[in-house]
């Protein structure tokens, strides 16, 4: 910092320092500007031009070091000088100081931010260019940010000077006239009765309503604003136009159904979206089978013995596909049409924020949800397009089991078919990238998963990556498929293979349907931008499930779609936040890894004094009789709590049926249930559910009451020795 900066940050210091040392702040309330009105009225009266610029240059001075008193100060002018000279004041000084203290922070602080941080800032700069005028406008509007913090922020963005001079003046003077006028009303008290009557009354309403009032204006300003280049019908086909029919589409359509709106369900594909016909239900179908072949190896242990099982691959894939026949009718338009909604089946294509076209015929409907769900991610490996390769969705195809598989990810769905592929009899190789499978989750949990995996015989390499695929023909003429991986050191290594199966993540389905057309950004995950309430950009059209994140699970999916359907038909009465603070998900391996609310990798990372701040309890299921009696006495549950309470804020369980034994602790989280609660709970026996007793007696031993135990025992004791 150069001499000239030094001098002005020490003058602005002193300046405050003056303000608070000499305590000038007890000047400037309405109890002392009352009980001095008269000799005050009397000075302003015999000089009104000098007192007018006195009050000036008070405020532009209190405004400028962003001193406290401001608002005092408003009031202060409206009661000795009148409605419209103390309106005409106060929007100058209060202009000319926020803009003093503008200059003072940019002269201070701008250049040295902007060069630090500059890659950080680029988005925002940007957005300043293009819309800063309309951002400080509804700040300064709705003051959701004390104003000296705007006066200080703005000045480190390369808003113009002259811009936010003219644009704090205008967008100031609302909430000035509403304190001016409260100033005169106040002034004219003559005694505590006076409060009563019904221009001060007014004066106060108008005070604790106006920022509601600021707020429903910049709504609507802010609404016609992105409508303005769109013409809107006089009249609508339907209330609400869902495109894309899986979890959250299907639960949006039915929730618009059932409350008599007319609704009209889009699908260009099958009903029943990724779930049905290529996630939850054909996986778990997989895992059946797969976890029926692992109860035939260990049937000895129970004193069983069985013949040499085989596994009939393509007998196998066909009750998968029963299984999502069988399941279809559930979904299907059929379904949907008995109850009361217009499915139809074609590509969607956005035409206005109230117009979609479907196979020829425009359709214009008042509010629309996007559930366009998303596809795996195929990355750009070099040599993959030359081998067998699948994703989630199309490793469905297969009818031959492969000798060799290989599979890329260590997330929930690599894992889960990994295992369930190795225990039908694939030599599996699972990759991941990161040092540990299941990144997301504490490290124990996912430890005792990889463990599970290697017992079933699943090759791990944590820490490598794919960098080339190869198809090379062998001196017999056969074709070797082969990968090549690279570790952290840079150390490589060449892997057979029959098929690779990616599971590498989703990418959420944007392009295709008019998403452009209407200026509907993406996120920097390739998600649709949407608000707490799940509204884009329109806030009639919404976005719901894998495409607009954060989670993508069938469940948080068709929890957001009761939000959009809500919002979308009743949201000028009433809108609702979605809220994610207890949502439960589960990684279907054997054993089961369910979690909801924060686990402790997240609490550790978010605060450094966890200590201090947590508790953890965990009971161990080989302590559960139910556990043992079946041979699955492994994993454990763990819970955290806040230091001293039994409020649960997590759960993670490692065990066999663990996303069923999950139930319980969400509902208590859900309904602010401790675990006292749960501890006071009958639980049949001998069953899993016990163990979510057991955890919280675990909690009650670490918290029993010492010295009240204390005196229980000596009372014991001489109820023993008393006659």
């Amino acid at each position: 910092m150069n001499r000239r900066k030094i001098i002005v940050l020490g003058v602005v210091l002193a300046l405050i320092g003056t303000w608070y040392a000499f305590d000038l702040g007890q000047y400037f309330t309405l109890e002392n500007a009352k009980s001095q009105q008269s000799a005050l009225q009397e000075v302003i009266a015999g000089n009104p031009l000098q007192s007018s610029a006195v009050y000036f240059v008070i405020y532009v001075i209190v405004t400028a070091l962003s001193l406290p008193g401001a608002a005092v100060m408003t009031l202060l002018g409206g009661a000795l000088f009148g409605f419209w000279w103390s309106l005409l004041l106060v929007s100058f000084a209060s202009s000319a100081g926020a803009t003093l203290a503008f200059l003072v922070s940019r002269y201070l602080l701008h250049d040295w931010v902007q060069t630090k941080f500059h890659h950080r800032l680029n988005a925002m700069n940007q957005g300043i260019k293009k819309d800063g005028a309309f951002y400080l406008f509804t700040l300064r509007l709705i003051p959701v940010f004390p104003f000296f913090l705007i006066n200080i922020l703005m000045a480190l963005t390369p808003m113009k000077t002259r811009t936010f001079y003219i644009i704090s003046q205008l967008g100031m003077l609302a909430g000035t006239m509403v304190y001016v006028n409260a100033g005169t009303q106040i002034g004219q008290l003559k005694s505590l009765s006076g409060i009563l009557s019904p221009p001060i009354l007014i004066s106060l309403v108008l005070l604790g309503i106006f920022p509601l009032l600021a707020k429903k204006t910049m709504a609507w300003i802010q609404q016609r604003r992105v409508y303005t280049p769109w013409t809107k019908p006089n009249r609508f086909d339907q209330n609400m136009v869902v495109i894309g029919a899986g979890a959250g589409g299907l639960v949006s359509a039915y929730i618009a159904a059932a409350v008599k709106a007319k609704v009209t369900l889009i699908e260009k594909e099958k009903m029943g979206g990724d779930c049905l016909n290529t996630g939850c239900v054909p996986s778990k179908a997989l895992i059946r089978a797969a976890h029926t072949m692992k109860e035939i190896a260990h049937a000895e242990q129970f004193g069983i013995h069985t013949g040499q099982a085989q596994v009939d691959f393509r007998k196998v894939m066909n009750r998968i596909h029963h299984v999502i026949k069988s399941i279809e009718p559930h979904d299907s338009m059929e379904r949907y049409t008995q109850l009361g909604v217009n499915c139809i089946e074609g590509e969607a294509t956005l035409l206005s924020p109230w117009e979609v076209s479907v196979q020829g015929t425009r359709i214009t409907t008042r509010n629309i949800v996007i559930a366009t769900g998303a596809r795996p991610l195929i990355p750009a490996i070099p040599g993959l397009s030359d081998v067998r390769h699948y994703t989630s969705d199309t490793i469905w195809s297969l009818t031959e089991l492969p000798k060799r598989l290989l599979v890329l990810g260590g997330g929930p769905i690599g894992c889960e078919l990994a295992q369930s592929f190795s225990r039908l009899g694939s030599q599996v190789t699972l990759i991941e990238m990161a040092e540990q499978l299941l990144i997301r989750e504490d490290t124990e949990a996912a430890q005792l998963v990889r463990q599970r995996l290697e017992n079933d015989k699943v090759t791990i390499k944590t820490g490598y990556k794919a960098v080339r695929f190869e198809s090379l023909n062998d001196p017999s003429g056969q074709t070797i498929q082969q990968v090549c991986l690279e570790d952290t050191k840079k150390n490589t290594s060449v892997i057979p293979f029959d098929a690779v199966m990616l599971a590498l993540g989703r990418v959420a389905n944007v392009e295709g349907f008019g998403l452009d057309n209407l200026g509907i950004g993406t996120t920097e995950k390739g998600t649709i931008e949407v608000n707490d309430y799940l509204q884009t950009k329109y806030p009639n059209i919404f976005a719901v499930g894998d495409v607009s994140g954060p989670y993508q699970l069938t469940h948080a999916a068709a929890h957001q779609a009761w939000y959009a359907a809500v919002n979308g038909l009743f949201g000028q009465f009433k809108k609702f936040k979605a809220d994610y603070s207890v949502l439960p998900a589960v990684t279907y391996t054997s054993p089961e890894l369910a979690r909801v609310g924060i686990n402790e990798t997240e609490a550790r990372q978010q605060h450094s004094d966890f200590e201090n701040k947590y508790e953890i309890t965990i009971y161990k299921l080989s302590d559960l009789d139910r556990a043992i009696t079946d041979g699955e006495d492994y994993g454990f549950i763990k819970v955290i709590t806040p230091k001293g309470k039994d409020k649960i804020l997590g759960v993670t369980i490692v065990a066999d049926r663990a996303g069923d034994m999950l139930a319980e602790f969400t509902l208590a989280m859900r309904h602010g249930l401790g675990l006292n609660k749960l501890l006071g709970t009958i639980h049949p026996y001998p069953t899993m559910s016990e163990a979510a007793k057991y955890t919280a007696g675990e909690w009650k031993k670490t918290h029993a009451p010492e010295g009240l135990l204390r005196i229980v025992e000596k009372y014991h004791n001489w109820m023993r020795h008393s006659q």
